[in-house]
């Protein structure tokens, strides 16, 4: 891994580790802390969501045009002016302002990301450096949320305010480190940089059948998945299995772990396979996943095998998402043209955003009351990845597919040529 690959890694997890501090208390600090209610928490919570939505669209292309360094300085810095401004917030208009900000900034941070990780690789380390990043990106969101639960005070409002400075500070060391990457000068550049402004826009992705087929199957990932964690999921949990709420920081818990202690060991399993039938293999397991969930909720089993089978739900959630991050990211930076890099990346961040803010909405309340549609409807979800999966198999090329076939057959050219330029002299 170069130096400039290096940095924006430690950036990145940088960046988790500071949202891992506030985002989790974010909804008790507004209702509770600030005293300002159950409905406005919800609003600043949509807020956050809201605002991703709206500027997502538009971060592609200044990513294009502009680079993704100075994108991702301003989305750090609105990030970190929204991140203090909610620990100072006393006030609806100034809780919701600063979600707007936050919102904002922490969603372009991630497609503005992706970018410098593409065009500081290229096909054969690209699969590991999204990896890596997801790895620390987690491990940065679990140590954060970790160390924020140790320092806040529901009776102590400057306990809030100290985490909020954190996550500002946090953000303006992630600016600080992107200075610092000397994109310009890196070899892997030289074919992937930005070709201008020519062609490309929305028309063009629209055009790409297989980039289509992709944020198609990226919603379904989301929706199942991550979309049901901290809702559905949730709610069917305490509904239906009867877990305790603590059970919940327990499972999310497990959830991390395994992605934290698995993460590599699937690395090696996935960069020898097609990408494709390891997101196929990742519907299949999430399905086990869903029907043990049923089992916690729907079963007759104990009280403990009830928590034991809800916590596993999670882990194999886990053990999903640690396949997942090898394969989807790079896919999406490997289909997209030389002069697109930011708006592939951009258009897959919000189709993410659409399913986390759909995937509540729907999830909360069928896991809350229709116990039974609800694990039918996500082992159905489930295995429609799988079925996505495959399909979008047959709209790929086999190198887009498996990178590892480009490197094996450039080691057999690199192995033959001195025999073919014997054969010539």
């Amino acid at each position: 891994m170069g130096a400039a690959m290096r940095r924006i890694q430690a950036g990145s997890a940088l960046s988790a580790f500071g949202l891992g501090f506030t985002v989790p208390y974010l909804y008790v600090y507004v209702a509770q802390v600030r005293d300002l209610g159950a409905s406005t928490a919800g609003i600043v919570l949509a807020v956050f969501a809201l605002a991703a939505l709206v500027v997502l669209p538009f971060s592609g292309r200044a990513i294009d045009r502009r680079g993704p360094v100075p994108v991702l300085l301003v989305a750090a810095v609105l990030a970190s002016l929204g991140a203090l401004g909610m620990g100072l917030s006393e006030s609806v208009p100034a809780a919701v302002g600063s979600a707007a900000l936050l919102g904002a900034g922490t969603a372009v941070m991630q497609p503005a990301l992706a970018t410098m990780i593409v065009w500081c690789s290229d096909p054969s380390t690209r699969t590991r450096s999204f990896a890596m990043q997801f790895f620390l990106q987690n491990l940065g969101l679990g140590v954060g949320g970790l160390i924020g639960g140790q320092l806040v005070d529901e009776s102590r409002p400057d306990s809030f305010l100290l985490l909020f400075s954190i996550e500002a500070a946090m953000f303006l060391v992630l600016a600080g480190v992107v200075v610092t990457v000397r994109m310009p000068g890196s070899p892997a550049l030289r074919s992937t940089r930005p070709a201008g402004s020519q062609g490309g826009g929305l028309r063009s992705l629209l055009g790409h059948k297989a980039m289509v087929q992709l944020c198609v199957l990226g919603f379904v990932l989301f929706f199942a998945c991550y979309g049901q964690f901290e809702s559905g999921l949730a709610a069917y949990g305490t509904e239906a299995a009867g877990i305790q709420p603590s059970t919940l920081g327990i499972a999310l818990a497990a959830n991390t772990a395994v992605i934290v202690v698995a993460q590599f060991v699937v690395l090696r399993f996935v960069e020898r396979r097609r990408r494709t039938r390891v997101i196929a293999a990742v519907g299949l397991i999430w399905t086990v996943a869903w029907v043990i969930a049923g089992y916690a909720g729907l079963g007759h089993g104990s009280q403990a095998m009830a928590t034991a089978a809800f916590i596993s739900t999670y882990a194999l959630f886990g053990l999903g998402e640690a396949m997942l991050s090898p394969t989807v990211a790079p896919l999406v930076a490997d289909l997209a043209p030389e002069s697109m890099v930011g708006q592939y990346n951009s258009a897959f961040a919000l189709v993410k955003q659409l399913a986390l803010a759909v995937g509540p909405a729907v999830g909360g309340p069928m896991g809350a009351s229709l116990h039974g549609p609800y694990i039918v409807t996500f082992v159905l979800f489930s295995l429609g990845i799988t079925f996505l999966a495959l399909q979008l198999g047959k709209q790929l090329t086999p190198v887009q597919d498996q990178p590892s076939l480009a490197a094996k057959t450039s080691r057999v050219v690199a192995r033959h040529q001195p025999e073919k330029q014997t054969a010539a002299a």
